[in-house]
């Protein structure tokens, strides 16, 4: 029986460009796209990521009358992003189906986000500085900690719950870890309910539009070792709100997709979630896009407590206004 065989297509570029170039990416390669690090010769220690680390955007186009068709439509869409920003030329090479699942494990690496935060792959868990770690296996979902957005994120959960555990300027027993319940819309991989439920918060409730990302939340969820307390669900916004039942609970609520889509969000009733002692992490936005953010916030009785940025990436911390 032949082989079935895939075009790899690798386009290495700074963290900032990875989700543009992904979305380009996920256009002609329906089975989705990987992000991994690129480590240098240093070895496989953990590394701190910044915004001007490179990173490799993978997706594969399986080998069939279409595949040039395909690629040259890709090579097209490349080239007009190229006008925005320069890009390097892709890299193609023909890989086989059974080495696909494992042709990008090589270069994705532990990575240190925050102040304690580890990012590890399933494969590679070694944990010598005792950070709290996050262990991944992103299959074909997104979430490694790469992108910059994925960063701000993770350093505004740790910092937000760690605020409210540990915090000597409020009486004692104010909040005690568990009070929050975590909502991650968009959910991807996982990663941002994971660290949330492992810095301290009580119960997460995730929801995707993708089921391959649902299935692979679920399955980080398991690696963690808190899928008892982690609830994921394929939907967006409205199958949130009928699977969500925590209305007395504080919460810590996350979006990190795009500007456009949180806009949407925010107009479908996302602002509805937070109450009093919540907070409303909205990330992947582009710095240009921020106004647009902030204008859709204070429409929906919002204001701005935090605002954290790398590179052209902006991540925003909401809260009710009083």
């Amino acid at each position: 029986m032949a082989k079935t065989s895939w075009l790899e297509i690798i386009l290495e570029v700074e963290s900032e460009m990875a989700e543009p170039v992904a979305e380009v990416f996920s256009r002609y390669a329906p089975g989705g796209v990987v992000i991994e690090s690129v480590v240098d010769a240093r070895g496989d220690k953990p590394i701190q990521m910044d915004v001007y680390n490179p990173v490799r955007v993978i997706c594969y186009l399986k080998y069939d009358e279409k595949v040039e068709d395909t690629r040259l439509k890709l090579e097209e869409s490349l080239w007009y992003l190229s006008r925005i920003r320069p890009l390097p030329e892709p890299i193609y090479q023909q890989v086989y189906e059974e080495d696909w699942a494992n042709a990008w494990k090589d270069h994705f690496h532990p990575i240190k986000i925050g102040r304690n935060l580890l990012v590890s792959p399933a494969w590679n868990i070694d944990n010598l500085d005792g950070r709290t770690q996050i262990i991944i296996d992103p299959g074909m979902a997104f979430g490694t900690g790469v992108h910059p957005s994925t960063q701000l994120c993770l350093e505004l959960i740790e910092d937000l719950l760690d605020e409210q555990f540990q915090s000597k300027h409020r009486p004692p027993g104010t909040v005690v870890p568990g009070d929050y319940d975590v909502i991650d819309i968009g959910c991807g991989s996982g990663i941002l309910a994971i660290a949330a439920l492992k810095v301290g918060a009580g119960r997460a409730f995730c929801v995707d539009i993708d089921p391959t990302a649902v299935e692979v939340a679920r399955e980080n969820a398991q690696i963690n070792g808190v899928a008892e307390r982690m609830l994921v669900s394929e939907g967006s916004l409205d199958e949130l709100k009928a699977l969500y039942t925590g209305f007395d609970k504080n919460r810590l609520i996350m979006a990190n997709i795009l500007a456009p889509v949180l806009i949407k969000l925010l107009d479908q009733g996302l602002a509805d979630l937070v109450q009093p002692a919540s907070f409303l992490v909205l990330s992947g936005v582009i710095a240009d896009q921020k106004d647009q953010i902030l204008r859709a916030a204070d429409q929906k009785g919002l204001f701005i407590s935090e605002k954290r940025t790398c590179g052209d990436w902006v991540a925003l911390c909401a809260q009710k206004r009083s």
